[in-house]
C-alpha cells in the first residue's frame, strides 16, 4: 500500500510560490555577492572566509530549489511513502557541507595566525583618483551583508507557515549575516591600522560561527532522518501537534487507553496512533471516522495509521519514570 499524493492547502499554494521566487532571488543575488567577493578579497584572510561563507549561503537556496521539484511527486512501489524527505536530505546535504568548510577555515586561519602571515592591501584607481582597496572590500562587504538581513527577514514567516525547516535555516542565517561581514570588516580595518592579526582573529570568527552552524543544522537533520518525534521549526520543542492529537484521541468514548507515535517526513507527519478498544461494535466504522479527524487536524497531519492492541507499554516521563495514558 503506498500513500496518496500530497498536495498543500490552497491557501498556502501561493506561499510555496513565493518561497520558490524568493530562493531564485537568494541564488541571483548570493552569486553576485561571490562574484564581487572574488574580485576584491586581495590577500585577506578574513575576505577569502567571508567569501566562502557567501558561497556556502547559496547551498540551502538551491537544496530547497532541487527539493521543491521532488518532495510532492506521487509515491510508487519502491518509494511507498512518497518523497518527502528529499527536504530532509538537502538540509543534511547543506549541514554537512557547511561543517566540513568552516572547520577547514577555522584550521587554514588558525594557521595563518600562528605562521603570522601578514596580508598587505593596495590601492587601485578608479576614475583617475588613487583609492585605497580596503575601502572597495568594506563597500563589498556592506553589500554582502545588509540585503539577506531583509531578504531573512521575508523568509522566515513563509517557512513558518510551510513547515519547511532548510527554508528556515536558511533565512536565520542570512539574518545573521551582517556578522560575517562585520567580523570581515574589522579584519580589513586593522590591516589598514596595522594590526596584521586582526585579519586571521576575524577570519577565525567568522568561520567558527559556521562550524557552530553546521554543528547545529547536522545534530537537527540527523535527528530527523532518524526519526525523532516532530518538533518546531524554530526551535527542538515538541510540535504542539502531537498535544492536539492526543487531545482528540483522548476524547474518544470508544478508546480506553492509547499511545501516539509520530515521525517528521520533510514538511509533513507520518504517525501511528495505537489504541485499546472499549467497545468493539462498528470498530472498522468508527477507525475509519478517527483517522480522517485526525487528519482534518491539520495539513501537516498527513498519513496516520490507527492500530487496535491489546495492550500497551508504560509512557516514560522525562524525569525517567513512568505514568499510564489511560483515561481519568
Amino acid at each position: 500500500m503506498i500513500t496518496p499524493k500530497f498536495e498543500l492547502p490552497d491557501e498556502l499554494k501561493p506561499e510555496f510560490r513565493k518561497a520558490k521566487r524568493l530562493e531564485c532571488f537568494t541564488v541571483f543575488y548570493l552569486a553576485s555577492v561571490v562574484a564581487i567577493m572574488f574580485l576584491v578579497m586581495g590577500s585577506s584572510q578574513a575576505m577569502k572566509t567571508a567569501w566562502l561563507e557567501d558561497t556556502l549561503s547559496l547551498i540551502p537556496a538551491i537544496s530547497f530549489l532541487v527539493a521543491s521539484r521532488f518532495y510532492d511527486r506521487p509515491a510508487t512501489n519502491k518509494f511507498p511513502y512518497g518523497y518527502h524527505r528529499a527536504f530532509s536530505i538537502a538540509f543534511l546535504c547543506g549541514s554537512v557541507a557547511l561543517l566540513v568548510i568552516g572547520l577547514y577555515l577555522a584550521i587554514d586561519s588558525a594557521f595563518s595566525l600562528i605562521k603570522a602571515e601578514r596580508p598587505t592591501i593596495g590601492s587601485v584607481f578608479i576614475f583617475g583618483h588613487q583609492v585605497w582597496m580596503g575601502w572597495v572590500m568594506i563597500g563589498a562587504l556592506l553589500y554582502s551583508g545588509i540585503p539577506p538581513v531583509v531578504i531573512g527577514t521575508i523568509k522566515k514567516p513563509i517557512a513558518e507557515k510551510l513547515h519547511n525547516k532548510i527554508m528556515h535555516t536558511d533565512a536565520v542565517t542570512q539574518k545573521a549575516d551582517y556578522l560575517t561581514s562585520a567580523a570581515a570588516i574589522g579584519g580589513v580595518l586593522g590591516i589598514g591600522w596595522g594590526y596584521w592579526w586582526a585579519d586571521s582573529v576575524a577570519a577565525i570568527v567568522i568561520s567558527l560561527s559556521i562550524v557552530r552552524d553546521g554543528v547545529s543544522h547536522l545534530k537537527n537533520a540527523t535527528a530527523d532522518l532518524m526519526d525523532r518525534h516532530p518538533t518546531r521549526v524554530d526551535d527542538d520543542r515538541v510540535s504542539e501537534l502531537i498535544e492536539a492529537i492526543e487531545k482528540v484521541v483522548l476524547s474518544w468514548s470508544w478508546v480506553d487507553d492509547y499511545a501516539v507515535r509520530f515521525r517528521e517526513h520533510g514538511q509533513v507527519y507520518f504517525g501511528e496512533v495505537f489504541i485499546i478498544l472499549s467497545d468493539k461494535c462498528e470498530a472498522t466504522e468508527r477507525i475509519t471516522r478517527g483517522t480522517n479527524e485526525l487528519k482534518s487536524i491539520h495539513w501537516k497531519v498527513f498519513d496516520v495509521t490507527i492500530m487496535p492492541v491489546k495492550n500497551l507499554p508504560e509512557r516514560e516521563c522525562e524525569d525517567g519514570s513512568n505514568k499510564s495514558r489511560l483515561k481519568s
